[in-house]
């Protein structure tokens, strides 16, 4: 089967992909627990097969993450081995890659990991290294999954590593991560002589409830949703919204003209929405303190509503094609059909009134396990996700067994349905 290298951005028809949960933080901190997904999972001992679910499925791509910190293992020590064979399986599937090269965690020898002063240098270095070693086979890279969530996490709340925490951590951090993205994709650029294609993926956040009792935090956080595509983009000048409050907490004007002089565009824009989790709801007296995994608001599902409202303005804002790039929801085949059916239809909608929506990413392809799992010490199935189109299923001696859905069954009647009203045919 050939691979398609054509750009994503320039398909005319709506194309299928699915997902490989990819999460790698495996940092040791206060007896916390390595948290890579691929080894949960037990996709290095199956990744051969778990590459040909996504054909099964009937899609056109896969996201999927390149564990840095198993490439890279010590400084200036690298060991592509594995990725050869998964380049040459994805050739071998004509499956069309969309490769993550950050999804959370960095090399273990990077001291202080994110913050590390020489983590760009380090990001765009291990970024050309792929785009120059497989430049035939991944054409189309995301350099930083869910930056937004990833600068929270570790800048804000100081869950994952370096653990930075408040205002001022969030500002040290989205420094570093958006010069990582910008010099990553720089590198890749010109490894490729300007022929890699870059999918920015952001999730999405809406705010619901009673929102009016909190009319300056809400308007804080619907424009913050934004700050760290803004930034790439050379958009935070003088009179952005969240330019003094950036100032205020030690982003400085030099790296903020930086940006506005060195911009990392994407030419699709890829927005993640779970309708369970996507929208916080606030509800007055109600507070979970930050710094935990404990979801500080409670989630209200606005199903297709909020699909449609993140997709729109993503798309409004940037004017760039959009993706769908993660969705799904927790529950048995009957509820995930639902929610794919609906989805679907909802994409379909928006296509045909004109907003530019390339791409319906399932996520996942397989069962995963919540983040919860590093922070606690139940045991492993106990974290187990079923979001996947193949359930996780352990046996007696501990082996994973894929067990296909009944959804698969219907993501791959949308596939092909989706080839069937291309344009032309």
């Amino acid at each position: 089967m050939s691979l398609d290298r054509s750009p994503i951005g320039a398909t005319e028809r709506l194309l299928f992909g699915v997902g490989y949960e990819d999460t790698f933080i495996v940092e040791p901190f206060a007896g916390r627990r390595a948290l890579d997904e691929y080894e949960l999972t037990q996709h290095y001992d199956n990744w051969a097969a778990d590459l040909g679910l996504a054909v099964e499925a009937g899609a056109d791509y896969a996201r999927w993450g390149i564990p840095w910190y198993c490439v890279n293992p010590e400084r200036g020590v690298w060991d592509f081995a594995w990725i050869d064979e998964v380049a040459d399986r994805f050739r071998e599937l004509g499956l069309r890659p969309v490769i993550d090269l950050m999804h959370y965690g960095t090399p273990l020898w990077l001291e202080g990991s994110f913050a590390h002063r020489d983590y760009p240098k380090h990001m765009a270095d291990y970024s050309a290294k792929v785009a120059e070693r497989y430049g035939d086979v991944f054409r189309a890279f995301t350099p930083l999954n869910e930056p937004l969530l990833n600068t929270i996490y570790c800048g804000e709340f100081g869950i994952w590593p370096p653990h930075l925490t408040g205002d001022r951590g969030f500002a040290t951090l989205l420094e570093r991560l958006g010069r990582g993205i910008v010099e990553c994709q720089a590198a890749i650029d010109e490894v490729s002589g300007g022929q890699a294609e870059f999918v920015h993926v952001e999730a999405s956040y809406r705010f619901s409830g009673e929102t009016e009792l909190f009319a300056d935090e809400v308007a804080f956080l619907r424009e913050r949703q934004f700050v760290v595509e803004d930034l790439v983009t050379g958009r935070i000048g003088p009179d952005h919204p969240l330019a003094a409050w950036l100032l205020e907490n030690g982003f400085g004007e030099d790296a903020l003209a930086w940006h506005r002089d060195h911009v990392a565009l994407p030419d699709v824009m890829g927005v993640n929405y779970y309708p369970q989790v996507s929208t916080e709801e606030f509800v007055s007296g109600i507070r979970v303190p930050a710094g935990t995994l404990d979801d500080p608001r409670p989630r209200v599902d606005e199903g297709v509503p909020g699909l449609v409202d993140v997709l729109t303005r993503f798309w409004e804002r940037y004017q760039v094609p959009v993706m769908l790039s993660e969705t799904s929801v927790a529950g048995d085949a009957v509820a995930q059909t639902r929610w794919l059916d609906d989805s679907v239809a909802a994409v379909h909608r928006l296509r045909a009134e004109g907003v530019p929506v390339l791409g319906y990413t399932w996520w996942a392809v397989l069962d995963w396990y919540t983040w919860n799992y590093r922070e606690q010490k139940g045991p492993l199935h106990d974290y187990v996700t079923r979001q996947g189109l193949w359930s996780l299923e352990p046996d007696a001696d501990g082996v994973l067994r894929r067990v296909r859905t009944s959804t698969v069954d219907r993501y791959r009647a949308h596939a092909a349905a989706a080839v069937e009203i291309a344009p032309g045919r």
